[in-house]
Parts: C-alpha cells; sequence; structure tokens
C-alpha cells in the first residue's frame, strides 16, 4: 500500500518536539516527508517567555527545519484531554493524512505531557470517525510512536533509535531557536556551575552540551554517532533488512 509521506509530530508546548526528536524531523524532511508540528498549547506561561516571544522563536525553529508548524490555542499547565481539544487534533489529521504519528512518551512528571499523549492517542482515534461535524475526509494513522521528553529520571529502553549524526547540527540550530528556555535548561541539567556557561556567554554552547550527551548515549546504545530513541505501541512488520544491518 503507498501512504501519503506526511508525519505529524504532536508536542504540548513549543520546543517538545525539537528538542526531544529535531534530527529525525530533519531527517525525514530530508528524505521528502512533509512534517507538520502541532504544539497544543503555546507554551506559555513559563518563568522567562512570553506568548509573543515564544511565537517568533517556534517560527524560526520550523524554518530551520523546513517544517509546517500549527499552534492550537490551549494554554501551559491547562492542559487536559477534552473533547475539543481531540477534535481540534483530530481535524488537522484528517487534513493531512499522515502516514506516521509522533506523540509524548506516556510517563512523564509533567501533567501537559501526559495530556498531550492522551490526546495523541485519542486524536488518531477520532480520525477515522464517521457521522462527525469534523472536517476532513476519515483517516486512520498507519503507525505511531512516542518521543521520550519526560521531566523524570528514568530511561527507558526504546523499541528502536534513529540515526540522526548527519542532521545533529540541524537540531542545534533548530532548538538555539528557542533562547527564552536556556536559563530553565541551564537550571535543570547544570546545576553544578563549574558545568555551566555563564549568564552572559554563549546559551548556544548550554544546550548544545545537552543535545549532545543526550544523542550521543544513544547514538553509543546502538552503533553511531547520535541517535533519537522511539517507543512503539504496536508491532510493526520489517520489509527490508538493509536499514537494520
Amino acid at each position: 500500500m503507498n501512504h501519503n509521506k506526511t508525519a505529524v509530530c504532536i508536542g504540548a508546548h513549543p520546543d517538545d518536539v525539537e528538542f526531544s526528536m529535531g534530527g529525525t524531523v530533519a531527517k525525514l524532511c530530508a528524505m521528502g516527508w512533509k512534517v507538520v508540528i502541532i504544539d497544543i498549547t503555546n507554551g506559555e506561561p513559563t518563568p522567562h517567555g512570553s506568548p509573543e516571544i515564544r511565537k517568533v522563536e517556534s517560527a524560526a525553529a520550523a524554518r530551520t527545519l523546513g517544517v509546517e508548524r500549527i499552534t492550537l490555542p490551549y494554554n501551559n499547565r491547562f492542559l487536559f484531554d477534552t473533547i475539543d481539544a481531540r477534535k481540534d487534533i483530530a481535524t488537522i489529521i484528517r487534513i493531512e493524512k499522515p502516514s506516521l504519528m509522533f506523540v509524548h512518551y506516556p510517563v512523564d512528571a509533567h501533567p501537559d505531557h501526559w495530556a498531550a499523549h492522551k490526546l495523541g492517542m485519542a486524536s488518531r482515534f477520532y480520525g477515522k470517525l464517521s457521522k462527525t461535524d469534523m472536517p476532513g475526509e476519515r483517516h486512520y494513522t498507519p503507525r505511531i510512536f512516542y518521543f521520550f521528553s519526560v521531566h523524570l529520571k528514568i530511561s527507558p529502553e526504546p523499541d528502536f533509535c534513529v540515526d540522526i549524526s548527519d542532521y545533529i547540527q540541524l537540531k542545534f540550530d533548530a532548538a538555539a531557536c528557542y533562547q527564552s528556555q536556556f536559563k530553565e535548561v541551564k537550571k535543570k541539567y547544570f546545576k553544578n556551575k563549574n558545568n555551566a556557561t555563564n549568564d552572559d556567554e554563549n546559551h548556544t554552547k548550554v544546550i548544545e552540551s545537552f543535545i549532545t550527551g543526550y544523542s550521543r548515549y544513544w547514538g553509543m546504545k546502538t552503533g553511531c554517532e547520535h541517535a533519537e530513541p522511539f517507543f512503539s505501541p504496536e508491532i510493526f512488520t520489517l520489509h527490508d533488512f538493509s536499514s537494520i544491518i
């Protein structure tokens, strides 16, 4: 069966997709896929951002990766699995008709991430509903995967990793668009002041250090320089062994 080469990536906040699977997004685009990022919230309020700042940052990140971005009108910290939100996301699915969907891993400390996971799964199902007021044609996305973006100190075993060695710089560049969020990343991941750059120094090095540590870990585990992990709730068939040798 020929599937539409469109992927939809659903994040709770702007930057969730870029930090978690930005290299994979860049790789899909290079392979001729259309990628649509859905931010269910605008990411605000946060300690160092604003709706206006986050809008500029997320647009710049989308341009960097070469993707389309849709930001829905829900609020950070107040995201719930509601019928309206399910229908909003499912409408995009029915219009775009993706072959792949990516959603948050379900185990997390951030309530928005739980909700975004549930919304992604429910919206996949809602996409195929008939007798509905949702626009677009019925569509059930054939494959859905979870990306790893959690606030817990856990490291579950993924089902597979994607080699992003050729796209790590694009991931850096997309992440670097979110300057307003760097202070939070520094505070969370660089508690030892000797390991963090001064606030007046190059913030990009902070984020590159964070991303590189993560991607090199998974690359080491899977035999490449940089990789991103994914999880599948369903068994899938391998049609070609060449990609895993």
